[in-house]
Parts: structure tokens; sequence; C-alpha cells
């Protein structure tokens, strides 16, 4: 099994103030076209795509986009255009879109390429919008230490004070988005923090863990049974109850293509 499946159960949705904020600050409600680059199963897609007459989504691994089109069936959402491929390659056509969003994903894409792409692709006038979360992983309480030591021990290559491996944590940065966006030549390029309190649970916190790449069961392997058996033991002997409660630090940087 790959990570769509825990991706779409365990990760948390955008908040609702973000989006509002996002949707106010760009003006994108009752717009052309959306393009969002690396969707992975719809999150940020979906949450967007009433807002929009036309969607474009696109996604590098199979799984994902068919677990988007399978949401999208649920929520009885049709105006998206689903396709497989690298955001950096994607064929799309110039001056077309009224905002390209990146949802969670921007760390793992040639972000100076993705950057130069999106002001092609963009009206003069509209927005790109850089979405993403701090979360488990890059969170500083008690059990999500705990969280993070055991996993350094079965996969590896995590930072000891933030999580992340050391390349995801210096290209997460929103600074750097912001940077990335000055010199493609966007305008008006700042980032918007959103706080939400959320609890987590044994489950919650494994499912979470296997819908990332660092330990995905795919990475893990024979060794997930013995990884998520530490996990909830050690989470167990930090607070008994397994409820685990984390203040989540989410945002967006954006940046307008100038007229």
């Amino acid at each position: 099994m790959g990570t769509a499946p825990y991706y779409v159960q365990y990760r948390l949705p955008y908040p609702d103030a973000l989006l509002a904020d996002l949707a106010d600050r760009s003006g994108i409600k009752g717009r052309a076209r959306l393009l969002d680059l690396a969707c992975g199963p719809g999150r940020l897609t979906l949450a967007l795509a009433r807002h929009f007459r036309e969607v474009w989504a696109v996604d590098l691994e199979p799984e994902m986009i068919e677990a988007a089109k399978t949401e999208a069936a649920r929520l009885e959402t049709t105006n998206i255009l689903w396709s497989i491929g690298y955001a950096e390659e994607l064929d799309a056509p110039a001056a077309a879109f009224d905002l390209v969003s990146i949802g969670d994903a921007f760390h793992r894409l040639d972000q100076p390429r993705v950057a130069s792409c999106a002001f092609r692709w963009l009206k003069p006038g509209q927005y790109i919008a850089i979405l993403g979360s701090y979360s488990i992983l890059g969170g500083r309480e008690p059990w999500q230490r705990i969280v993070i030591d055991v996993l350094g021990r079965w996969s590896g290559g995590l930072s000891p004070t933030t999580g992340a491996t050391s390349s995801q944590q210096n290209k997460g940065d929103p600074k750097l988005h912001g940077q990335e966006l000055i010199k493609a030549g966007f305008v008006d390029v700042a980032t918007h923090s959103f706080f939400e309190t959320h609890e987590w649970t044994l489950d919650s916190i494994v499912g979470f863990l296997y819908s990332t790449s660092v330990c995905s069961l795919a990475v893990l392997g024979t060794n997930a049974g013995p990884f998520e058996a530490e996990i909830r033991s050690a989470l167990l002997e930090h607070d008994p109850v397994g409820l685990y409660r984390e203040r989540i630090q989410w945002g967006y940087t954006i940046g307008r293509k100038p007229i």
C-alpha cells in the first residue's frame, strides 16, 4: 500500500480561516481557472474548486490522482481536469490561470523553475499561493520529540532540531518561498500565518506518519510493524490517555504577477 490512502484519511484539512483569507486577498471567487500543482489526493484542489469554473490539477503519482478522482466523485465535484506528470513539465498555455496553488509540496519541486513557469502561466495581475503547515515532525511538544526520536532510529536522516531532513528543512522555509517568487518576478510577496489546535490519537499519529515520504510503508518495509509498536508504546508511556495536543502553525506565501 502507498501513501495515498493514509494521506486522504489522516492529513488535516486546510483551516477555513486560511482558505477564506487566501480567497479574499487573491480575489479568486468566481474566477475562470485554477492550476493546482503537485496536488496529491486533491486536499487543496477540492477545497478551492468551488471558486473556479475550471480547475487543472497535476501530480506525479498515479495513486494520488486516483485517490483525488475518487474523492471528487464522492463530493460531486466535476470541474477538475486531473493529469499525471511533473509540475515542472506541464504543458500549459501562457496567461491562462487566475491562481496557481501549491499545497505542502513546494519543497519537493524545482522551485526556481516552478516559480518561473507559474509566472508565465498566470494572467497579469493574478496570484501564486504556496500553502503549508508545521505538523508533528516539525513540532516542539514533548510528545512530538518522542515521535521524532523513534522515527530517527527507524528511518534515519532526520534533523535533530526540527524532525525534517536538512534539505526539506531548508527548502520548506516560507521566507525562501518568498525569495524564489521575488526572483521569478512576482510582487507584493507576503507570508500569512494561522494557528489551530488539534488533538491527535495514537491511530491518527501513526496514520499521518505512514502518509509521509520519510516513513511510508514502502520506506519502512518489514520494519513497519516494530516501528509502529515502538511509537505506540513510547507515546503511551508519555501519556497513557492516548490523546496528544498540538498547536499547529499553518500559512501561505502569496505573490502577484504585475500587470
